[in-house]
């Protein structure tokens, strides 16, 4: 069984409130079973909902996945098709969800690109959820240049010619959430991608080789003892 009952679970505190994963790795986890790539996306999806689950039942409050960059349209078009054909699958997830994990859901990216039909399941998702309290953030057609370019668009519309942080921040597609505590990416590569430059200035990061459908449980729980090793100190010294 992938996850523990919840009596179980160890719960993390106020230091780990909010925790981002870069889900990389699906393509070659397929490629190493010799079956295509969209098989790999399948899995992950599966996947992505046990790491949801686990995360919450450990305390996480806010959780917020990379599951398809404004880069990714460059993948071969076969493979984007099969994403866009379970994007429909998320988002039905993501939604049975809701209630029974308490979940809140927002989309980060710019949704224009979608058809009327999917952007309304969003806009649905997002309102249906809009009183529970654990926080999902689904990064979708997201590109964190394209996301602080688009802050600044609104800002420069509100009449503003001087933007402090504090009104950056508010124009992001995260103003609803604190930033992340911990990035964690899967797949072996280290790099962030365009994903949450601006909110990752203080983000521990975590990279492992395991790839996204192999992410279990066991290593979750190895990735947040490694956080509360580390020393946080945004600038400034031990006290």
């Amino acid at each position: 069984m992938f996850f523990k009952k919840k009596e179980t679970v160890k719960a993390v505190d106020e230091r780990l409130k909010h925790v981002a994963f870069i889900m990389d790795g699906n393509g070659r986890w397929a490629k190493k079973r010799s079956m295509p790539r969209e098989f790999g996306h399948i899995n992950g999806a599966k996947n992505f909902k046990k790491v949801i689950r686990y995360c919450g039942d450990k305390g996480v409050k806010i959780i917020t996945v990379y599951a398809f960059s404004t880069e990714n349209w460059k993948r071969p078009k076969n493979e984007v098709d099969a994403i866009m054909n379970l994007l429909s699958d998320y988002i039905d997830d993501a939604v049975a969800m809701v209630d029974e994990n308490n979940i809140q859901l927002h989309f980060l990216g710019d949704m224009s690109i979608f058809p009327p039909k999917t952007q309304e399941k969003i806009k649905n998702a997002e309102a249906v959820s809009a009183d529970k309290e654990l926080v999902l953030n689904i990064a979708l057609n997201y590109g964190s240049r394209a996301e602080i370019a688009h802050a600044c668009e609104v800002l420069a519309a509100s009449g503003k010619t001087k933007f402090t942080e504090e009104d950056v921040a508010g124009a992001l597609y995260t103003s609803h959430c604190d930033d992340p505590d911990l990035i964690v990416r899967t797949g072996g590569d280290i790099r962030l991608s365009n994903f949450l430059l601006w909110q990752a200035a203080y983000a521990e990061f975590y990279f492992t080789d395991t790839l996204w459908p192999d992410l279990d449980e066991r290593e979750i729980d190895k990735i947040i003892d490694d956080f509360y090793s580390r020393k946080r100190r945004y600038g400034g010294l031990d006290k």
